[in-house]
């Protein structure tokens, strides 16, 4: 039976992350992407860190702290800068279906720096279908009638290429033993180079207030996005391994599609619905073959701890 922890923790991951998608796109109607992301990280990093260091949880090492910076680098600024940007212009249902390509990086990473998968004719297979099904994103039809453009599709395919390497070094670095400690120290040092970066990009100047729809999206994506799903995350990735858990990119867009359809006013055509089943088959393919492998090497250690 699932530890009803594991559950709220994966409910958490799997249908809150999905329905922040919608909320990135109203955001970015009347805030500048780096500075919503940003202060998203921020606020919410320094919420996190301070309720755990109230609570008595140690701070980070020292030498931790270099190592919390490079998370932040690649899990926040790399990745929500890319795609705060791409959702400017792409439709947050197709956004959320370009992430779900998350478990084919990860899978690759597994492969050349974990070395705890190995390659197949399977994964090879559901590798191309997923690449095929992109193209087909990229060449659909968005939620204006007009060609999705490719330049942001790439840039989300980015994004998520940077989380997955991430959550891979996660695996290897040694972080905080307490998890609200590491995400929020992980969010604060994410959040602080998104702002220093959207000052240097120029975005705050003639900055207007946003939206009171904007607000909204943007305290919900603090509240529900970060202190409760990437808090859950972080905890998560302490149980799974990477390519298992990234299975909350399977379920993801079928929220975003969903909630952008009744809520967000997007459009669904024929080319984004092929590409976007495409990129599921894929992703259910290479979780599937993993998740087999992964029984394999269980079954051979436990072999082994016998013998």
């Amino acid at each position: 039976m699932l530890d009803p922890r594991m559950a709220l923790a994966l409910f958490a991951v799997y249908i809150v992350w999905g329905s922040t998608y919608l909320a990135i796109k109203v955001v970015v109607e009347t805030m500048p992407p780096m500075l919503a992301a940003g202060a998203r990280f921020s606020i919410a990093g320094l919420l996190l860190y301070g309720w755990a260091r109230w609570r008595g949880e140690a701070a980070p090492e020292r030498r931790q702290w270099k190592r919390l910076w490079l998370q932040g680098a690649l899990m926040f600024l790399v990745c929500y800068s890319c795609l705060f940007w791409a959702e400017k212009t792409v439709p947050s249902g197709i956004a959320s279906v370009l992430v779900a390509m998350l478990p084919a990086w990860v899978l690759l990473l597994e492969v050349t720096v974990l070395k705890t998968q190995r390659l197949s004719w399977v994964l090879v297979a559901a590798l191309g279908i997923g690449l095929w099904g992109v193209v087909l994103l990229a060449g659909g039809l968005g939620a204006a009638g007009q060609a999705v453009p490719w330049i942001p599709c790439a840039a989300i395919l980015l994004s998520e290429a940077s989380w997955a390497a991430g959550s891979i070094l996660s695996k290897r670095l040694s972080l905080p033993a307490s998890h609200a400690i590491s995400a929020g120290a992980q969010m604060i040092c994410g959040g602080t180079m998104l702002l220093v970066c959207s000052a240097l990009a120029g975005e705050w100047r003639g900055l207007r207030p946003p939206s009171a729809s904007g607000m909204g999206a943007l305290l919900y994506m603090i509240v529900a996005g970060s202190l409760v799903a990437y808090n859950s995350y972080v905890w998560l990735l302490k149980r799974m391994s990477p390519t298992r858990l990234a299975s909350y990119a399977y379920v993801n867009p079928i929220v975003a599609l969903a909630i952008g359809w009744i809520w967000g006013g997007e459009r669904l055509r024929a080319g984004s619905l092929a590409g976007s089943a495409l990129v599921l088959v894929s992703v259910f393919l290479i979780l599937r073959r993993t998740s087999s492998g992964e029984r394999r090497v269980e079954q051979r250690e436990a072999e082994t701890a016998r013998a």
